[in-house]
């Protein structure tokens, strides 16, 4: 399925959206729409991408209390997750356009599905590396520069040219280190963990002010930050994720927190 193919079929899926607003909620049209859309992202980014993932993670159910008899917060959940849903599909196609789409392209052969991969399973590596064999040495997760070297060890499967601790441009006076650059794909990763002495509103403004740094980097064409939440400290992982990726049209950011709780 070719690039041009791909986009013409997610905006057919976002355009249906605006007919899914004027029916009655969960019709037949809607459970049709949803099943095609998954099958689409499944087929042109594969059954482990994050693409399909983050649509399918969209809860259309409202699930929280309500009196009995009351529509409203069902219809309120239902009307959101549309437009959710029309906004994560719509940035699916504008990464399209910006980076384009391989023919063929398996999830392994992209560097996001590689990161999200690596991500996804760092908790459990961490994890694992502290049984060893006769009480040896390990390694021990503790602080964010704990994750770098981690983070750094696992990056090798897939990446040839990463480079640590890059300078960035100056930046209100100041220069500072980006965590990696995997030059090839010229993306950056940003890399941060989370702890009791850092709350939610401070993580979210220092990506920020990496992300002002990261523009005007030379080899930095996207930037992602990958946020090691052990300890399930975020209270709103989906709202942080959202503000961050949103409105940062001139540098692309993707957020991944993990392990994720539920």
């Amino acid at each position: 399925m070719n690039q041009d193919v791909v986009l013409e079929k997610l905006q057919e899926k976002v355009d249906r959206v605006a007919k899914l607003r004027s029916i009655p909620r969960m019709a037949p049209e809607f459970k049709k729409w949803h099943r095609e859309t998954e099958v689409l992202l499944q087929r042109v980014f594969g059954e482990d991408a994050y693409q399909l993932r983050d649509f399918s993670e969209i809860s259309f159910v409202y699930r929280g209390a309500h009196m009995m008899g009351d529509e409203a917060p069902f219809e309120r959940r239902y009307r959101a997750a549309l437009e959710e849903a029309s906004a994560i599909l719509t940035s699916i196609m504008e990464e399209i356009v910006e980076f384009g789409l391989e023919s063929g392209t398996s999830p392994t052969a992209n560097p996001l599905a590689n990161l999200e991969l690596v991500f996804s399973r760092f908790h459990e590596t961490a994890r694992q590396l502290r049984s060893r064999h006769a009480n040896r040495d390990t390694l021990d997760i503790e602080d964010e520069y704990d994750v770098q070297d981690l983070l750094h060890g696992l990056l090798r499967m897939f990446f040839d040219d990463i480079r640590p601790e890059e300078w960035t441009p100056s930046y209100a006076g100041k220069t500072s280190r980006m965590d990696f650059l995997l030059k090839e794909e010229k993306i950056v990763v940003e890399v941060k963990m989370t702890r009791r002495s850092l709350s939610d509103g401070e993580l979210a403004d220092q990506l920020i002010v990496d992300i002002s740094r990261y523009k005007p980097h030379p080899d930095c064409e996207q930037l992602v930050c990958f946020i090691y939440d052990p300890d399930g400290r975020i209270g709103n992982t989906v709202g942080l994720v959202s503000d961050l990726e949103s409105d940062n049209r001139e540098l692309p950011v993707r957020v991944f927190v993990f392990p994720k709780t539920r």
